[in-house]
């Protein structure tokens, strides 16, 4: 009685799963077309493999129907848990792929998606309705409702293995997942990482044009002919030393003077000019006052 109100309580906790299967029942097909076709050729053989390795493959550890079910723990699994699996999966198809179902979704917290309890439940529904119309066609005798029982029974059962086989190909798929034989493993190492280094170039400019350098024209376009390139004719950009601003023009005198001394014109500011007469003594010109032999004032 404890071990039913157990598996009831873990029935109602499977609903508040948050992990969902890796391919639901319907992508099955699609993931892994050849595994799904095992599965329904072979399905008691496939079901033996995939609880062995939902076990780890530690037979130890096996219990009849996974421990879901009143005779689980009472066939002698200890001594021959081989033996017990293989009759298991041989007599209780159904009972041995629902067991492994429960067991993925308690060590993994996987819930079943809606669509997946719709195909299950359609499923055993089906199967309700075949067995009851069998029963109904055996107790009148009539030969119109033997031939329905009959093709219920047949639909029931193609729905039945195609249902097992892609929920055994999803656990298949599941514990792929679970031992790193696609996507990243759970604890896996993560990649190395270098430390970026500032003398590294910076890197190439991504669907831009580089920018041009200072004095340089934009856009990288060549000056028009007839034009004298930027800068012809300035000083150099580096200042002189000491701090002097602005730096001195090529031709002009240093020292601040101003205006440059012009070619032909005496130094240091004399005027007039070397080489003129000296003052008075030029003739005094004609009609000049006043004239001369007066004395001067």
């Amino acid at each position: 009685m404890a071990s039913s109100q157990a598996n009831i309580e873990k029935m109602h906790l499977r609903q508040s799963y948050r992990n969902v299967w890796h391919a639901d029942m319907m992508s099955t097909i699609e993931a892994d077309c050849p595994y799904c076709c095992l599965a329904l050729w072979c399905g008691p053989c496939v079901s033996y493999m995939l609880r062995k390795r939902a076990l780890y493959n530690d037979m130890s550890r096996y219990v009849c129907c996974a421990g879901y079910m009143p005779c689980s723990g009472k066939c002698g699994e200890s001594q021959c848990p081989e033996f017990c699996l293989a009759t298991e999966v041989f007599l209780c198809f159904g009972n041995s792929v629902a067991s492994t179902r429960f067991l993925l979704q308690d060590e993994f917290n996987i819930q079943t998606t809606q669509c997946d309890n719709c195909i299950i439940g359609f499923m055993v529904c089906l199967q309700q309705v075949a067995c009851i119309f069998s029963i109904v066609a055996a107790i009148v005798g009539s030969e119109e409702l033997s031939e329905a029982s009959q093709i219920l029974n047949c639909l029931s059962d193609v729905v039945y293995w195609t249902v097992c086989a892609c929920m055994q190909t999803q656990h298949k798929i599941e514990m792929d997942k679970r031992d790193g034989k696609f996507g990243p493993q759970p604890m896996a190492v993560p990649p190395v990482q270098q430390m970026s280094r500032i003398d590294q170039p910076p890197p190439p400019p991504a669907g831009y044009a580089p920018q041009p350098a200072y004095g340089q024209p934009y856009g990288g376009y060549p000056p028009p002919p007839n034009q004298p390139p930027p800068n012809q004719g300035y000083p150099p950009a580096a200042y002189p030393q000491g701090g002097a601003y602005p730096p001195p023009a090529q031709g002009y005198p240093q020292g601040g003077a101003y205006p440059p001394p012009a070619q032909g014109y005496p130094q240091g500011g004399a005027y007039p000019p070397p080489g003129y007469p000296p003052q008075g003594s030029y003739p005094p010109a004609q009609g000049s006052y006043p004239p001369q032999g007066y004395p001067a004032k």
